[in-house]
Protein backbone atom coordinates (compact mmCIF):
# COMPACT_ATOMS: atom_id res chain seq x y z
CA UNK A 1 0.00 0.00 0.00
CA UNK A 2 1.11 3.05 -0.59
CA UNK A 3 2.78 5.34 2.07
CA UNK A 4 0.08 8.08 3.29
CA UNK A 5 0.91 11.49 1.40
CA UNK A 6 3.22 10.38 -0.95
CA UNK A 7 3.92 12.96 -3.76
CA UNK A 8 2.59 9.91 -6.86
CA UNK A 9 -0.46 9.55 -5.44
CA UNK A 10 -1.51 12.92 -6.32
CA UNK A 11 0.13 12.41 -10.01
CA UNK A 12 -2.57 13.80 -12.79
CA UNK A 13 -5.45 13.08 -10.55
CA UNK A 14 -7.76 16.26 -11.10
CA UNK A 15 -8.95 17.83 -8.38
CA UNK A 16 -11.39 21.01 -7.73
CA UNK A 17 -10.45 23.27 -4.32
CA UNK A 18 -13.63 25.52 -3.98
CA UNK A 19 -12.63 29.59 -2.15
CA UNK A 20 -9.06 29.43 -3.47
CA UNK A 21 -8.55 32.55 -4.04
CA UNK A 22 -6.83 33.05 -0.33
CA UNK A 23 -6.68 31.11 3.21
CA UNK A 24 -7.14 27.26 3.13
CA UNK A 25 -8.29 27.36 0.19
CA UNK A 26 -5.23 29.13 -1.85
CA UNK A 27 -2.99 26.75 0.45
CA UNK A 28 -5.00 23.44 -0.27
CA UNK A 29 -4.55 23.96 -4.16
CA UNK A 30 -1.29 24.63 -3.99
CA UNK A 31 -0.55 21.79 -1.93
CA UNK A 32 -2.21 19.44 -4.48
CA UNK A 33 -0.58 21.43 -7.27
CA UNK A 34 2.66 20.67 -5.44
CA UNK A 35 1.57 16.75 -5.12
CA UNK A 36 0.74 16.09 -8.79
CA UNK A 37 -2.63 17.25 -9.31
CA UNK A 38 -4.34 19.12 -11.46
CA UNK A 39 -5.83 21.97 -9.69
CA UNK A 40 -9.33 23.50 -10.56
CA UNK A 41 -9.44 26.93 -8.42
CA UNK A 42 -12.45 27.92 -7.51
CA UNK A 43 -13.93 31.68 -6.18
CA UNK A 44 -15.75 34.59 -6.90
CA UNK A 45 -12.67 36.69 -7.02
CA UNK A 46 -10.76 36.46 -10.48
CA UNK A 47 -7.44 38.53 -9.27
CA UNK A 48 -7.54 36.56 -6.10
CA UNK A 49 -7.54 33.22 -7.72
CA UNK A 50 -4.76 34.31 -10.61
CA UNK A 51 -2.75 35.07 -8.16
CA UNK A 52 -3.05 31.53 -6.41
CA UNK A 53 -2.55 30.34 -9.96
CA UNK A 54 0.60 32.42 -10.91
CA UNK A 55 2.29 30.28 -7.99
CA UNK A 56 1.81 26.98 -9.77
CA UNK A 57 1.23 26.22 -13.42
CA UNK A 58 -0.61 23.10 -12.51
CA UNK A 59 -3.38 25.25 -11.02
CA UNK A 60 -6.45 26.48 -13.24
CA UNK A 61 -8.38 29.74 -12.13
CA UNK A 62 -12.31 29.23 -12.34
CA UNK A 63 -14.54 32.71 -11.34
CA UNK A 64 -17.74 31.39 -10.34
CA UNK A 65 -20.12 31.98 -7.11
CA UNK A 66 -20.75 28.83 -6.28
CA UNK A 67 -24.59 30.02 -4.98
CA UNK A 68 -25.22 30.77 -8.43
CA UNK A 69 -28.01 28.19 -9.84
CA UNK A 70 -25.77 26.67 -12.73
CA UNK A 71 -22.62 27.02 -11.09
CA UNK A 72 -22.18 23.20 -9.78
CA UNK A 73 -22.66 21.98 -13.06
CA UNK A 74 -20.36 24.74 -14.28
CA UNK A 75 -17.55 23.81 -12.11
CA UNK A 76 -17.37 20.35 -12.49
CA UNK A 77 -17.70 20.70 -16.17
CA UNK A 78 -14.71 23.05 -16.62
CA UNK A 79 -12.55 20.84 -15.22
CA UNK A 80 -13.68 17.53 -17.03
CA UNK A 81 -13.63 19.35 -20.01
CA UNK A 82 -9.72 20.72 -18.96
CA UNK A 83 -8.76 17.14 -17.69
CA UNK A 84 -11.15 14.27 -18.43
CA UNK A 85 -12.74 13.95 -15.22
CA UNK A 86 -12.82 14.54 -11.28
CA UNK A 87 -10.61 12.66 -8.97
CA UNK A 88 -10.94 15.28 -5.21
CA UNK A 89 -13.94 18.09 -4.54
CA UNK A 90 -12.69 19.92 -1.82
CA UNK A 91 -15.43 22.25 -0.60
CA UNK A 92 -13.57 25.08 1.10
CA UNK A 93 -15.84 27.78 0.41
CA UNK A 94 -17.57 29.24 2.83
CA UNK A 95 -18.39 32.23 5.31
CA UNK A 96 -18.41 33.17 9.00
CA UNK A 97 -21.38 35.65 10.07
CA UNK A 98 -21.56 37.03 13.50
CA UNK A 99 -25.40 36.97 14.30
CA UNK A 100 -26.74 37.05 17.65
CA UNK A 101 -30.38 35.58 17.90
CA UNK A 102 -31.80 39.21 18.37
CA UNK A 103 -30.35 40.07 14.99
CA UNK A 104 -31.28 37.25 13.17
CA UNK A 105 -33.16 37.42 9.55
CA UNK A 106 -34.22 35.57 7.45
CA UNK A 107 -32.21 36.50 4.52
CA UNK A 108 -28.65 36.29 6.62
CA UNK A 109 -29.86 32.38 7.43
CA UNK A 110 -30.98 31.41 3.96
CA UNK A 111 -27.77 33.18 2.76
CA UNK A 112 -25.47 31.62 5.07
CA UNK A 113 -26.99 28.26 4.49
CA UNK A 114 -27.09 28.40 0.76
CA UNK A 115 -23.39 29.46 0.49
CA UNK A 116 -22.03 26.72 3.49
CA UNK A 117 -24.37 23.77 3.08
CA UNK A 118 -26.16 23.98 -0.22
CA UNK A 119 -23.52 24.67 -2.57
CA UNK A 120 -21.07 22.02 -1.15
CA UNK A 121 -24.11 19.69 -1.57
CA UNK A 122 -24.78 20.43 -5.11
CA UNK A 123 -21.00 20.58 -6.17
CA UNK A 124 -21.19 16.78 -4.53
CA UNK A 125 -23.94 16.01 -6.35
CA UNK A 126 -22.60 17.66 -9.97
CA UNK A 127 -19.55 16.10 -9.22
CA UNK A 128 -20.84 12.32 -8.05
CA UNK A 129 -20.90 10.63 -11.54
CA UNK A 130 -17.16 11.36 -12.40
CA UNK A 131 -16.06 10.33 -8.16
CA UNK A 132 -17.39 6.97 -9.41
CA UNK A 133 -15.88 6.25 -11.94
CA UNK A 134 -12.69 6.98 -10.23
CA UNK A 135 -13.60 6.19 -6.96
CA UNK A 136 -12.84 9.40 -5.91
CA UNK A 137 -12.75 11.15 -2.51
CA UNK A 138 -15.07 14.46 -1.17
CA UNK A 139 -12.95 16.21 1.62
CA UNK A 140 -15.43 19.13 3.47
CA UNK A 141 -14.16 21.92 5.75
CA UNK A 142 -15.94 22.36 8.65
CA UNK A 143 -15.02 24.28 11.78
CA UNK A 144 -14.10 23.22 15.80
CA UNK A 145 -17.67 25.11 15.93
CA UNK A 146 -19.47 22.43 14.01
CA UNK A 147 -19.47 20.56 17.35
CA UNK A 148 -19.05 23.28 19.80
CA UNK A 149 -21.20 25.66 20.83
CA UNK A 150 -20.68 29.62 19.58
CA UNK A 151 -22.59 32.09 21.51
CA UNK A 152 -23.75 35.51 18.81
CA UNK A 153 -22.63 32.68 15.91
CA UNK A 154 -24.94 30.09 16.03
CA UNK A 155 -26.31 29.73 12.77
CA UNK A 156 -22.94 29.40 11.02
CA UNK A 157 -22.60 27.04 13.41
CA UNK A 158 -25.61 25.37 12.91
CA UNK A 159 -24.34 25.18 9.05
CA UNK A 160 -20.97 23.71 10.12
CA UNK A 161 -22.99 21.05 11.91
CA UNK A 162 -24.98 20.46 9.23
CA UNK A 163 -21.59 19.91 6.87
CA UNK A 164 -20.06 17.23 9.77
CA UNK A 165 -23.24 15.38 9.24
CA UNK A 166 -23.54 15.17 5.65
CA UNK A 167 -20.17 13.93 6.13
CA UNK A 168 -20.87 11.25 7.72
CA UNK A 169 -24.17 10.17 5.73
CA UNK A 170 -22.45 10.76 2.55
CA UNK A 171 -19.79 8.26 3.29
CA UNK A 172 -22.16 5.58 4.23
CA UNK A 173 -24.46 6.68 1.09
CA UNK A 174 -21.06 6.48 -1.42
CA UNK A 175 -19.40 3.64 0.23
CA UNK A 176 -20.57 1.32 -2.06
CA UNK A 177 -19.69 3.37 -5.08
CA UNK A 178 -15.87 3.52 -3.09
CA UNK A 179 -16.41 6.82 -2.53
CA UNK A 180 -14.65 8.46 0.15
CA UNK A 181 -16.05 10.99 2.40
CA UNK A 182 -13.99 12.94 5.36
CA UNK A 183 -13.93 16.62 6.82
CA UNK A 184 -11.56 18.81 8.52
CA UNK A 185 -12.60 20.82 11.17
CA UNK A 186 -10.31 23.64 11.37
CA UNK A 187 -10.29 26.23 15.25
CA UNK A 188 -9.19 29.84 14.06
CA UNK A 189 -7.09 29.94 11.08
CA UNK A 190 -5.29 32.99 9.52
CA UNK A 191 -7.49 34.41 6.89
CA UNK A 192 -9.63 36.90 5.21
CA UNK A 193 -12.65 35.59 7.06
CA UNK A 194 -13.06 38.02 9.46
CA UNK A 195 -12.72 41.46 7.19
CA UNK A 196 -15.29 39.36 4.36
CA UNK A 197 -17.38 39.58 7.34
CA UNK A 198 -17.79 43.30 7.64
CA UNK A 199 -15.97 43.65 11.29
CA UNK A 200 -13.56 46.29 11.14
CA UNK A 201 -9.86 46.20 11.61
CA UNK A 202 -10.04 47.22 15.63
CA UNK A 203 -12.57 44.30 15.91
CA UNK A 204 -10.24 41.45 13.55
CA UNK A 205 -7.39 42.65 15.61
CA UNK A 206 -9.63 41.80 19.09
CA UNK A 207 -10.80 38.92 18.11
CA UNK A 208 -7.68 37.29 17.00
CA UNK A 209 -5.98 37.98 20.02
CA UNK A 210 -9.11 36.99 22.15
CA UNK A 211 -8.86 33.27 20.18
CA UNK A 212 -5.00 33.02 20.29
CA UNK A 213 -5.42 33.21 23.90
CA UNK A 214 -7.87 30.57 24.43
CA UNK A 215 -6.02 28.12 21.82
CA UNK A 216 -4.18 25.58 24.20
CA UNK A 217 -1.50 25.55 22.12
CA UNK A 218 -1.26 29.73 22.11
CA UNK A 219 -1.82 30.67 18.67
CA UNK A 220 -4.10 30.73 15.63
CA UNK A 221 -3.61 28.49 13.21
CA UNK A 222 -1.89 28.75 9.73
CA UNK A 223 -3.49 27.85 6.22
CA UNK A 224 -1.28 25.52 5.10
CA UNK A 225 -1.50 23.20 8.34
CA UNK A 226 -4.95 22.58 7.97
CA UNK A 227 -3.83 21.89 4.15
CA UNK A 228 -1.51 19.25 4.99
CA UNK A 229 -4.36 17.02 6.04
CA UNK A 230 -7.09 17.82 3.68
CA UNK A 231 -4.34 16.05 1.11
CA UNK A 232 -3.77 13.16 3.73
CA UNK A 233 -7.36 12.67 3.78
CA UNK A 234 -7.90 12.84 0.01
CA UNK A 235 -5.12 10.47 -0.64
CA UNK A 236 -5.90 7.15 -1.82
CA UNK A 237 -3.20 5.85 0.69
CA UNK A 238 -5.79 6.76 3.45
CA UNK A 239 -8.09 4.07 1.65
CA UNK A 240 -9.99 3.12 4.37
CA UNK A 241 -10.68 6.00 5.59
CA UNK A 242 -14.16 7.06 5.34
CA UNK A 243 -16.92 9.35 7.46
CA UNK A 244 -14.48 11.41 10.02
CA UNK A 245 -14.21 14.75 10.75
CA UNK A 246 -10.92 15.52 11.84
CA UNK A 247 -10.03 18.70 14.58
CA UNK A 248 -7.28 20.72 13.85
CA UNK A 249 -7.32 23.49 16.10
CA UNK A 250 -4.62 23.54 18.64
CA UNK A 251 -6.93 22.00 21.33
CA UNK A 252 -9.48 24.64 21.52
CA UNK A 253 -11.94 21.69 21.60
CA UNK A 254 -10.69 20.10 24.64
CA UNK A 255 -11.84 22.94 26.80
Amino acid sequence: MAAMGAEAEFTDRVVIVTGAGSGIGRAAALAFARAGARVLGVGRRQEALDATARRHPGIAAFAADICADEAPDAVVQAAVDRWGGVDVLVNNAGATALMPLAEATASRIDELFRLNVTAPSLLARAALPHLRRTSGAIVNVSSTYGHRPMAHAAHYAATKSALEHLTRSWALELAPDRIRVNAVAPGPTESDALTAAGLSADMVDRIKHDEADRIPLGRRGEPEEVATWLLRLADPGSGWLTGQVLTIDGGLELL
